[in-house]
Order: structure tokens, then sequence, then C-alpha cells
């Protein structure tokens, strides 16, 4: 049998993985992060304990690729779906709603996920990262921003924010409302992305004719 090629061997790796990004996302939001352990990540992957240390340096690192990974992928998706918009106003609109979306879908995942950033490590800076934040800047260059590398750090710490106080324990602020209060600092209309209920709360709607003479 002739040796595998690099590109074969590249693509095993990167499938590997994923598999272990995967189940790390299914493990934390079944049972929570203390009670998850690499053996039993490695194990829903089907891999071998050793691939785990192989790629990540921790659980905490493990598991904030993983929820980068569900973000980017989630992100990615409705920004793409049909009907597709190039619309930067729309997919302002979309990221902003699957971001939230994320919160409310899964939060043990995303509570666990803030917690670990809040603590000294920040950000682990890795592919699933990156590739977020390139949409995120992405969005907001096409919604129209004259500074990128301001207004995207901006939309990343109002998102972080918004999901934050969506998760607050005890005192979890309604989904609606926070999308209301995001639309209205973008002057998006409320009818754009993916309005979770017939009419905003509060009386938020915006036109967009006025907020476009505005700016």
């Amino acid at each position: 049998m002739s040796p595998r090629s690099a590109s074969v061997n590249e693509e095993l790796r990167r499938r590997s993985r994923e598999r272990l990004l995967q189940a790390t996302v299914e493990l934390v939001g079944e049972r929570g992060y203390e009670a998850t352990t690499l053996a039993d990540i490695a194990d829903r992957a089907g891999s071998a304990r050793g691939l785990v240390s192989y790629y990540f340096p921790g659980k905490r690192q493990l598991l904030q690729s993983a929820v980068h990974r569900l973000m980017h992928l989630t992100l990615e998706a409705e920004l793409e779906r049909e009907p597709r918009s190039e619309d930067g106003r729309e997919r302002l609109a979309r990221a902003v709603d699957a971001i939230l979306g994320l919160a409310v879908d899964h939060p043990v995942l995303m509570r666990t996920h803030m917690s670990g950033v809040l603590q000294a490590q920040g950000f682990v800076q890795c592919p699933e990262q990156q590739r977020l934040a390139f949409l995120l800047r992405d969005t907001v260059e096409r919604y129209g921003s004259e500074d990128v590398d301001a207004d995207y750090p901006l939309l990343r710490a109002l998102l972080m924010g918004a999901v934050f106080a969506v998760l607050l324990p005890g005192a979890p602020m309604p989904r609606a409302r926070l999308r209301a209060e995001l639309f209205q600092r973008y002057g998006l209309d409320w009818e754009l992305g993916v309005p979770p209920g017939e009419e905003p709360p509060g009386g938020t709607r915006h036109d967009s004719r006025v907020h476009s003479r505005s700016k």
C-alpha cells in the first residue's frame, strides 16, 4: 500500500479536529463543563485520548475553539441563507439574530464560554476565532463602516454584552428587548433578519429612510 499523500493526511487531521470540537459542544451542552472530561470528549469523537492533547493545550482552550466554531458556522449559515442578501443592513441584522439565538438555544454552553473569556486567558487565538472575526468584520464593512478597525471591536463588544444579559442568572433580559436596543443603535428596521415577534418591544420600530438621512 502506498503512503498517504500530505493533502490526505491534512484532511484527516482536519476532520479529526472537527470531530473533537463537535463532541465538546455536545457534551458540555448536555453535562456542563466540570462534568465533561477530555476522555469523554475523545470517546464521543471516536478519537484516541492523546489526540486531544495533540490539538489543544487544555480543556478550556478546546471549549473556546469549539464554541467559536459553533458561532462561526451558525453566523455563516445565517448570512448565506436563502434568500441570500448582499445588503449590509440585512446582513448585520442576521448577524445580531444569529448571535442572540445562540445564547437562547445553548445557554449552558454559552454561559460557560463567557465565563472562560472573562477569565485571565481571554480570547483563544485559534482558526475558529479568526473565521468568526472575519465574518463579523466583513459584516461591519458591508454595513458601510468608514472605520472597520474601530467599529468591528465595538460590534463584538455589544454582542458580547447582549449575550451576557441573556444569560445572566436570576435576571436575564429578553432577547427581543436586547435585539430592539441593538437594532435602534444601528438604525435597523425590525423586519430585517429574523424578527422574534410581530412588533418590537417598547415601540422601537425605525424608519431606515430617517436613519440614512441622519448618517
